[in-house]
């Protein structure tokens, strides 16, 4: 049997991801938005009550759900600077709900991924037909150190070999 014809073995105890079902992905977001907001709440409150200044409850609850969006940004296809967006009041609860969902999913997606995100992107077939999975970054390669780091192939003087 001619191996460009094989399917690939599965490893064992590594099935393919399932797309959660809807109640377990409600709990899972709403696990994720109480951890990101519930402690903004709380610091804001506390942080009123000690001042007395009640704008002061709406800047640390800003504050706590911009940070909530500079961590869930990535894995939501959102960017980093989109935590601008979360210092704003409601607009922030409202984007950290949005992320929390999204990260619910994950490895799976049921959003379009953004343009700088197509190149690792891969659109499901079968089962899983109007499902994403982009898979995570590689690992950066290792650097060389030592004698001959800089030297790549063919730019060293006398790289070449003699054809003679």
């Amino acid at each position: 049997m001619d191996r460009r014809f094989r399917t690939p073995r599965r490893e064992p105890g590594r099935d393919p991801a399932r797309p959660r079902g809807l109640v377990s992905r409600s709990l899972i977001a709403a696990a994720v938005f109480a951890a990101a907001v519930v402690p903004g709440w709380t610091l804001g409150d506390a942080a009123e009550r000690w001042t007395g200044w009640g704008v002061l409850d709406w800047l640390v609850t800003g504050a706590v759900s911009a940070g909530a969006v500079v961590l869930l940004a990535p894995h939501g296809s959102y960017r980093r600077r989109d935590a601008v967006l979360g210092l704003v009041p409601i607009y922030g609860w409202y984007l950290t709900a949005v992320l929390a969902w999204r990260v619910a999913l994950l490895p799976l997606r049921d959003w379009e991924p953004r343009q700088d995100e197509l190149w690792r992107a891969r659109w499901l077939t079968g089962d899983l037909i109007g499902l994403w999975r982009a898979d995570p970054l590689p690992p950066p390669l290792p650097r060389r150190t030592g004698r001959g780091a800089g030297v790549r192939s063919g730019s060293a003087p006398r790289a070449g070999r003699p054809t003679s």
